[in-house]
């Protein structure tokens, strides 16, 4: 299979990541849509025990924990899926040109693409989140989003206030949305630097661990075992990889990326502007919220942007597709 887009497909499918949860989540589609209630069904057997009334019910501070939030947002984004599949008869191999997806969507993507199994992505995020969140006692890490500067500022701000400690870009989001992640005195040092260099806004995000930069080194070698007992398969779609921002098919280099991605920066920035230039006209961001769509916007505007994540927007995405059917 080529790394490169199908001809003549336009459309990439994008999964969101950490911070799009929120309590309800999901519950729409599984009341009206038995496919996807058995993937709910599928993700709560997969970690034996009852996620969908965390994610239904809250309390939201349980749903944010990041080893409830990651498997949750990709069981929340398959459900949507396979709703398209069986209502809208989506058939993504023949439809996609790629599949991408921030940070934890990454493993959402290779599971719509049937590279893993739901319930091998539902166990290897639950392991993800837990690593992640264990790799860094709980305080000495910090996350900053800095606004208004693009991501070679950001880089420097970032490697002038590291000092002895770790700074680094962890998500090249868009065009001056960039996050900063390494230890808490480090980044609070790069806030002041980037509003000395001219950024609009820096401020701390509220995460528990600093993700995607070196001190997740213990989370990586985590994932590097967990994904070596797991199956990975050759994807039905190309994955526009994080770390690469370009893509890739063969499982073993997937394997590879998937650990690297756990310290390396999520270059999501670079990932849109890859698909645009390889002919994508139109992404669909298929799971809860639509972050990601409001940052293709800002990267390329003239890529359409769509949201699946709720019984609506499913009867929005049919009624769109028959009217191109009608139209063609």
């Amino acid at each position: 299979m080529s790394d490169g887009p199908r001809t003549g497909s336009q459309t990439a499918f994008i999964f969101p990541g950490q911070g799009s949860q929120a309590v309800g989540m999901g519950k729409a589609l599984a009341d009206n849509f038995p496919a996807a209630q058995a993937v709910f069904d599928e993700v709560d057997a997969a970690l034996n025990e009852s996620l969908t009334q965390v994610m239904w019910d809250g309390p939201i501070d349980a749903l944010t924990l990041t080893a409830n939030a990651q498997p949750a947002l990709m069981a929340v984004s398959l459900a949507a899926l396979r709703v398209l599949e069986t209502e809208a008869g989506l058939d993504l191999a023949r439809e996609a040109a790629f599949v991408a997806g921030h940070s934890l969507g990454e493993y959402s993507a290779l599971a719509a693409a049937g590279a893993l199994t739901i319930t091998e992505a539902a166990r290897l995020l639950r392991i993800r989140g837990r690593a992640m969140q264990e790799a860094v006692p709980v305080g000495e890490g910090a996350m900053a989003a800095l606004l208004g500067l693009d991501y070679d500022q950001a880089v420097a701000v970032a490697a002038e206030a590291a000092g002895d400690e770790v700074c680094e870009a962890a998500n090249d989001n868009a065009p001056g949305q960039v996050v900063v992640s390494g230890t808490k005195a480090a980044v609070e040092r790069a806030i002041v630097i980037a509003k000395e260099k001219g950024a609009m806004k820096a401020l701390l995000l509220p995460v528990s661990a600093p993700f995607h930069c070196r001190l997740m080194g213990p989370a990586a070698e985590a994932m590097e075992v967990a994904l070596s007992g797991s199956t990975v398969m050759t994807p039905r779609v190309p994955l526009v990889a994080n770390v690469r921002a370009s893509p890739v098919t063969d499982p073993a280099e997937i394997v590879r990326l998937l650990v690297e991605q756990v310290t390396g920066t999520v270059r999501w920035r670079e990932s849109v502007i890859y698909m645009a230039g390889a002919g994508v006209t139109r992404m669909v961001e298929v799971g809860a919220g639509k972050v990601l769509c409001g940052l293709v916007k800002r990267i390329d505007k003239s890529v359409s942007t769509s949201a699946v994540g709720t019984a609506e927007d499913v009867a929005a995405f049919i009624a769109a597709r028959n009217a191109a059917a009608s139209a063609a």
